[in-house]
């Protein structure tokens, strides 16, 4: 049992380390996703397969975690949760093949979603109404430093060898460390927030409610009995419009993103997502300061515009400049391979292996080799090389290199309006607009819909990008290549 001196300290370090748990593991695949390409040959419906399998998990999360949290408490929640996803790690970063690496991205969703849930609804109620939104918009503050963190680990693992398995791995320090802090926490609602400090709905009607302590049924959410079907309308609304804005799906592709906006390479993708992460901790951060000052309200119409701003900026972009390719994996379908498999000729999937040598030469002259007939000039790259990087292209104009920071520019303003508005504020609200004797299912209910509706566009965001990059024909001095040279050119560039 903790003492009320350190109660609050807990409770921000219970809510911190959950949110940095959260948006590691929501954003470590974005650079992952690179070298998992190359080491396992993964196409594109295969890749937004790995993405959504983690929404997928956290989709079954909250579709039970509701009943979880109200029958065994929040605290149990939580600690359960961290050990689930102890074993997700595990699974992840030993994993051999795309269907462990499924199965590791699953069991990990459903510990995240589950603890966010319990998270955010268990320091609500050990908290006062004063500290109340600090500390749950601490947890979105966790939330962007976990992105931040997972983009620096991306960065500097990029270049090692079999380096997403130590990116996947370290996703269990935070949580371990949140179990710890756990453990001086008081598993009851000591200190709860009580009926009356439920936030008021429009028409005054929270104030009417039912003497005593009642008892809800999970359809009450749906009937008029203290306004609850109002709640639930609202609570629906924030979870819907928050995922229908794309923001956290530019958090699982940001490094795809900024390769499609013309930062080649892999480490410059990677890096420019460290800028992002940098960028959404810092509103974060400006966030935590005014929740309580300035009001839930105020924070999410602000939020709102300056995304409708931002977004307006970046299609005006996108209108100006094509984006220079879409993803890889559309570029050329299978072209990486995974090595070390028995029967691996050792050549990028869709690669053809090489033709037998021909018998049409003299009997006195030697046949060469396959190895001496391939083997390219000195100082010529070798055509069956692998890169991250895609096929070269034309050098840009510094009109279009302009135009390209200024894309990352208004991406960068897009993810902090997120972090002002819709970020903390929904978290937030959904822990005050339910009374607590059906906030773990109520809350349960409304993330499902946020996991469905992130699942949805997380299957189907690499297919739009590469929809969008085909919308604009490429610049007519660029030289088109028959499709089988078109493969053989995946390291080498255009010739």
């Amino acid at each position: 049992m903790g003492r009320p001196s350190l109660l609050l300290p807990l409770c921000a370090s219970v809510s911190l380390l959950g949110g940095l748990t959260f948006g590691y593991e929501l954003a470590v695949i974005s650079g992952a996703l690179l070298p998992l390409q190359l080491d396992f040959g993964l196409s594109c419906s295969q890749q937004e397969l790995l993405v959504g399998s983690l929404l997928l998990g956290a989709l079954l999360a909250s579709l039970v975690g509701g009943c979880l949290i109200d029958r065994y408490g929040r605290k149990q929640a939580i600690l359960g949760s961290n050990l689930v996803l102890l074993a997700g790690s595990l699974s992840l970063g030993l994993a051999g093949s795309l269907a462990w690496l499924l199965l590791g991205r699953s069991v990990a969703g459903f510990a995240i979603s589950l603890s966010s849930m319990a998270c955010c609804i268990h320091v609500s109620e050990l908290a006062g109404p004063r500290q109340r939104g600090v500390l749950v918009a601490l947890y979105e503050a966790g939330i962007t430093v976990g992105v931040l963190l997972s983009y620096v680990l991306n960065y500097a693992l990029a270049g090692a060898p079999r380096g997403w398995r130590h990116m996947f791995g370290w996703a269990a320090a935070p949580a371990l460390l949140q179990s710890l802090s756990l453990l001086f926490l008081p598993a009851g609602t000591v200190g709860a927030a009580t009926r009356k400090d439920l936030i008021p709905l429009q028409g005054g009607e929270a104030t009417k409610l039912d003497p005593g302590r009642p008892r809800y049924a999970f359809v009450d959410l749906f009937r008029a009995r203290d306004n609850m079907r109002v709640r639930t309308v609202v609570g629906l609304g924030l979870v819907l419009f928050q995922q229908l804005t794309g923001q956290p799906n530019v958090l699982a592709y940001a490094s795809t993103i900024f390769q499609s906006v013309g930062f080649q390479g892999g480490s410059s993708a990677v890096l420019a997502s460290v800028g992002l992460g940098a960028v959404k901790v810092a509103a974060t951060l400006m966030a935590m300061g005014l929740v309580d000052r300035a009001g839930r309200r105020a924070l999410l119409l602000a939020g709102c515009a300056l995304m409708a701003l931002s977004v307006s900026g970046l299609g005006l972009v996108s209108f100006a400049v094509p984006l220079h390719s879409g993803p890889a994996c559309l570029a050329v379908p299978n072209a990486t391979r995974l090595s070390g498999f028995p029967g691996d000729s050792g050549l990028p999937r869709g690669l053809a292996p090489p033709l037998p040598p021909t018998t049409d030469q003299s009997p006195r002259q030697p046949v060469l080799s396959t190895s001496e007939k391939t083997r390219p000039p000195p100082g010529a790259k070798d055509p069956t090389a692998l890169s991250l990087t895609p096929p070269a292209r034309l050098s840009p104009t510094p009109e279009h290199a302009l135009l390209h920071w200024t894309a990352l520019v208004c991406m960068m303003v897009f993810v902090s309006a997120f972090s002002i508005g819709f970020g903390p504020v929904t978290w937030l609200v959904l822990s005050e607009i339910y009374p607590v004797e059906i906030r773990g299912r109520a809350f349960a209910f409304c993330n499902s819909f946020n996991w469905a509706a992130n699942l949805f566009i997380s299957l189907s965001f690499l297919d739009l990008i590469g929809e969008s990059s085909n919308l604009i024909p490429w610049p007519k001095t660029q030289k088109q290549l028959p499709p089988n040279r078109a493969q053989a050119s995946i390291s080498s560039g255009y010739k």
